[in-house]
């Protein structure tokens, strides 16, 4: 009996330890500590350099949760993170910036986002799901990774508005007994006592809103 609860001990410590190191170094609210994109040649410049061009977003990315990236092997002084999702910048800044240029684009390309999503990119591959490691959208169709929006999940709109960009929403002009006039159809699905439940996720419907394992309208 001493020897079973000696083993349960050590793996209940081993277990402790394990989830300590991945909180410590994946989701802690002073930095998170992550291997950024590689760009062949170049290397860190540090924010302030970023911010001779991009002056907008500088100034309002330390309010956003990705401000918490910190690239410690940058050893740079007034860092908010640029580079831990865009790449070392030296060859970018060295031919006067341009989009794409020596840089790498979370916007066009998830894959730096995916290095920390990890449950997402996982969801992403599931039978069902938006079109985003296919390439026919990103993932900045919906969110703002530079925290500029004062939304949750740093949405880009808080309601249905942001579904309804690519979801178009119509209003039934009457078909007979079976739909009447001034329904909300969504696709082919009326909608009208639907909307009254909240937005598209927050409703409780269409709440797999990345992916889902069994249904092609995202519900889990």
């Amino acid at each position: 009996m001493n020897r079973w609860r000696w083993l349960a001990g050590i793996a209940l410590a081993l277990g402790a330890a394990a989830l300590i190191s991945l909180v410590n170094s994946c989701s802690t609210l002073s930095r998170t500590v992550m291997a950024p994109p590689e760009i062949e040649g170049a290397t860190f410049v540090g924010d302030r350099v970023c911010m001779d061009c991009h002056s907008n977003i500088s100034r309002a990315f330390p309010a956003s949760p990705h401000a918490r990236l910190h690239l410690e092997q940058a050893g740079l002084t007034g860092q908010q993170g640029c580079e831990a999702c865009h790449g070392p910048a030296s060859k970018h800044v060295m031919v006067g910036g341009g989009r794409g240029k020596f840089i790498v684009n979370p916007g066009k390309d998830p894959a730096a986002c995916f290095q920390c999503h990890l449950d997402t990119h996982a969801e992403f591959n599931l039978p069902q799901h938006h079109p985003v490691i296919e390439g026919k959208m990103n993932c900045v169709q919906c969110h703002d990774p530079h925290g500029i929006s004062i939304n949750a999940k740093m949405l880009l709109i808080r309601d249905n508005n942001l579904c309804l960009r690519c979801h178009a929403q119509t209003v039934s002009q009457g078909m007979g007994s079976i739909v009447q006039p001034g329904h909300i159809f969504i696709g082919k699905q009326d909608h009208t006592a639907l909307l009254a439940h909240g937005a598209c996720w927050s409703s409780g419907c269409h709440n797999a809103v990345h992916g889902s394992n069994i249904n092609p309208y995202w519900f889990y």
